[in-house]
């Protein structure tokens, strides 16, 4: 599942494209199409402009087009982006490993002949335009300890719900969340006040590493507890039967004896 590690990805593939100017739009599932956007008012806004930046926030992609709207480019659990032919994840956890163009919802031509499309099998993903930024929390990439502080471990609601909300942290997917809670020994429904200013610090060290592993590693599926997310399996840690739950709506997984 495409999660900020991803979209960082594909934001460094979508430099390929500024400065090119846009002689197509394809939007033909207005399913894709959010915030009642049709596809007249994108081929309006789009066609036509220059891409003047790729910007990434979290899981958003942002194309700011000279003098129009920006493009806003989300990609749910299954969305792929693809440029010129190439994608820069060649596949997704959880999702098929059939690259089959049927699935293709939205896409740019450039005048030079470059394409850039999103490849979507379960239609999770969407465009929009002028997408409100401000709705989510301070990028993962970049949030700091003192910010992980005050805007994550607050309240009674279960630090993997908090890391998980995007207006909090933009960025975090599930395996995200669930290899850094268990690298830093801290259990995933623990209260998010309850972590005191040691375990707040441990969490921000080991979110940072988490992050540099799987860009270096190619994706959030890379981690060292994920071969061992599926029922019946042992911490790879410590050897101890993993917990399988949901926390925050999410399945989970955790080591009942590191994790506190």
């Amino acid at each position: 599942m495409p999660e900020g590690v991803e979209i960082e990805f594909y934001r460094r593939q979508a430099d390929e494209i500024v400065g090119r100017t846009i002689s197509d739009v394809s939007a033909p599932d207005s399913w894709f199409l959010k915030r009642g956007l049709t596809s007249a008012e994108v081929v309006d806004a789009a066609n036509g402009a220059t891409v003047a930046a790729a910007r990434r926030r979290g899981k958003l992609l942002v194309l700011d087009l000279s003098g129009r709207p920006s493009l806003g480019l989300r990609f749910g659990m299954t969305g792929r982006l693809i440029v010129g032919g190439q994608a820069a994840i060649e596949y997704l956890e959880y999702s098929s490993r059939k690259n089959d163009p049927a699935w293709d919802r939205f896409g740019l031509v450039f005048d030079d002949g470059i394409e850039l499309i999103i490849r979507d099998p379960r239609r999770l993903g969407g465009v929009e335009l002028d997408p409100d930024e401000e709705a989510l929390g301070p990028d993962v990439f970049t949030i700091s300890p003192s910010q992980l502080r005050a805007n994550v471990l607050v309240g009674h609601v279960a630090v993997k719900a908090r890391l998980l909300d995007q207006a909090r942290v933009a960025g975090i997917g599930n395996l995200i969340a669930d290899e850094t809670l268990w690298r830093a020994g801290i259990d995933p429904a623990r209260p998010a006040s309850s972590l005191d200013n040691r375990e707040s610090k441990r969490l921000h060290y080991h979110l940072r590493k988490v992050l540099t592993d799987f860009m270096r590693q190619g994706g959030s599926h890379t981690g060292n507890l994920q071969a061992f997310r599926q029922r019946g399996t042992s911490c790879p840690k410590d050897g101890t039967p993993l917990e399988r739950r949901k926390v925050g709506g999410r399945t989970t997984y955790s080591c009942p004896k590191h994790q506190v």
